[in-house]
């Protein structure tokens, strides 16, 4: 340990350093928070804009392509020129980017500030655990990531309920207003406090990262194209582009010990089981998260405000849930306790799908709470499994694959309600997507059991 970090331990966070951490976690609030307040705003959206609600879900995938495809080389650039740069970047990007949401006039134009704040946010993302490592000693790194994973789950407990409070009394615009003062104090806080690392200059390839950035661009565009039906002028392009940035990416990157694709860790059984596995899951989940808005509103007949308190319930067992399962997961295979969560998951889907055209709010909120257990009890065992798969020199390029996993499947299930409104209609398309999702999560429970016959 050296003397700073010596220094640091003994008196804990100077005023310097708990500035610094307020703005990391303001950023991290604001990308969680900003993805639960879209997603029950759609609606509203949609109607407000004149759009089909198939269309306005762009709104939801163009932030999340932004951060897929961006998040991999971000991490690789903060190796480079160092952390705070590509936070800072990413901050200022992403509040300017929620001011132009706020004068959105049309789907596309809204779809397409989006994705401006999704690169903001993939920015701060790739970079805010490395952050937080240089602002904590070595030894209370545990406390600092354990408060960012806490600021991020707050995020999105709180979004539905933030977004009912918002809409009650204001239109929907200053849903992404409201990220702009957020910002300003986040970015007030960060510009003088966040540690400086000494740049690298041979850190960073640009091929790499353009080449990665490309291949998940297309392939997000290419999910939520086939979705919405699109013609195959639109798709087919989109499909090619896939295949041949990601053939080139994986011969680029042959041979390299440290690839910005830890392809790698995928030919460990245990590791990609577990990114199966946390695929269908968050698949899952952005099947709900999208669908469910609609159902409340559209198929049950519920306002916008009701409908984000009854989302509320989901996250916030979500919240109750994952600390029992990550000390569990301490004392019992992370298949097993994953597996049993996701099967749980599997059924309260299934049950909201299956509710009459005027169910009562305690089976509402009694079906949420089920689906918030089960995808509770699977995430931190999921986790515990990725990480502990992948050799101790390989954890970077395992956290980059946790945040890609998840944003794919979310991604992915985005573009799935896409697909189930297309086919089915308004009305009987969400109930139809959350009957999809709970056979997503019944695939996710054979992929998170099937780690049982394998070792890390």
């Amino acid at each position: 340990m050296s003397p700073d970090d010596q220094q640091r331990e003994k008196q804990g966070l100077d005023p310097r350093g708990r500035s610094a951490l307020l703005a990391v976690l303001l950023g991290v609030m604001l990308s969680t928070l900003d993805t639960a307040i879209a997603n029950v705003a759609l609606p509203t959206i949609a109607a407000d804009l004149q759009s089909h609600a198939a269309d306005a879900i762009w709104v939801i995938n163009a932030y999340q392509l932004a951060v897929v495809a961006t998040m991999l080389p971000f991490a690789a650039l903060g190796d480079g020129i160092g952390p705070r740069r590509v936070f800072l970047g990413g901050l200022v990007l992403f509040t300017v980017a929620s001011g132009l949401c706020m004068a959105a006039t049309s789907v596309e134009l809204l779809a397409a500030a989006r994705a401006f704040q999704g690169i903001g946010a993939g920015a701060m993302m790739s970079v805010n655990i490395a952050l937080i490592r240089q602002i904590y000693p070595p030894t209370k790194l545990g406390r600092g990531v354990g408060i960012n994973a806490l600021v991020g789950s707050i995020g999105f407990v709180i979004g539905p309920t933030v977004a009912s409070l918002l809409l009650s009394a204001a239109s929907w615009p200053w849903l992404f207003g409201i990220n702009v003062p957020l910002g300003l104090l986040a970015i007030a806080c960060a510009w003088p406090t966040l540690p400086s690392s000494p740049p690298r200059p041979h850190g960073f390839d640009v091929g790499t990262a353009v080449l990665t950035a490309t291949s998940f661009a297309a392939l997000i565009f290419a999910l939520g194209s086939m979705a919405q039906l699109a013609a195959w002028t639109q798709v087919l392009p989109a499909v090619v582009l896939t295949v041949v940035a990601g053939a080139l990416l994986l011969h680029r990157q042959r041979g390299h010990a440290t690839p910005m694709l830890p392809v790698d860790l995928l030919r460990r059984p245990m590791f990609a089981l577990s990114a199966v596995t946390a695929v269908c899951a968050f698949a899952t989940q952005g099947l709900a998260f999208v669908s469910l808005p609609f159902y409340f509103e559209q198929v049950l007949h519920r306002d916008a405000a009701n409908a984000g308190y009854l989302m509320t319930s989901w996250p916030v067992v979500v919240a109750i849930t994952a600390p029992l399962a990550g000390r569990l997961s301490d004392r019992h295979a992370p298949g097993l306790l994953g597996g049993i969560g996701l099967a749980v998951l599997a059924v309260g889907m299934c049950g909201l799908a299956l509710q009459s055209h005027d169910p009562s709010l305690p089976m509402l909120v009694l079906w949420m709470a089920l689906c918030g257990a089960g995808f509770g009890f699977f995430q931190a065992p999921n986790l515990t499994a990725l990480m502990s798969s992948a050799p101790p020199h390989r954890s970077g390029g395992a956290s980059g694959v946790i945040g890609v996993v998840r944003l794919l499947g979310q991604a992915s299930g985005a573009a799935l309600v896409a697909l189930c409104f297309h086919l089915a209609g308004l009305r009987d398309g969400p109930t139809v997507a959350l009957a999809l999702g709970g056979v997503t999560a019944g695939l996710a429970a054979v992929a998170s059991f099937a780690r049982l016959r394998v070792r890390a």
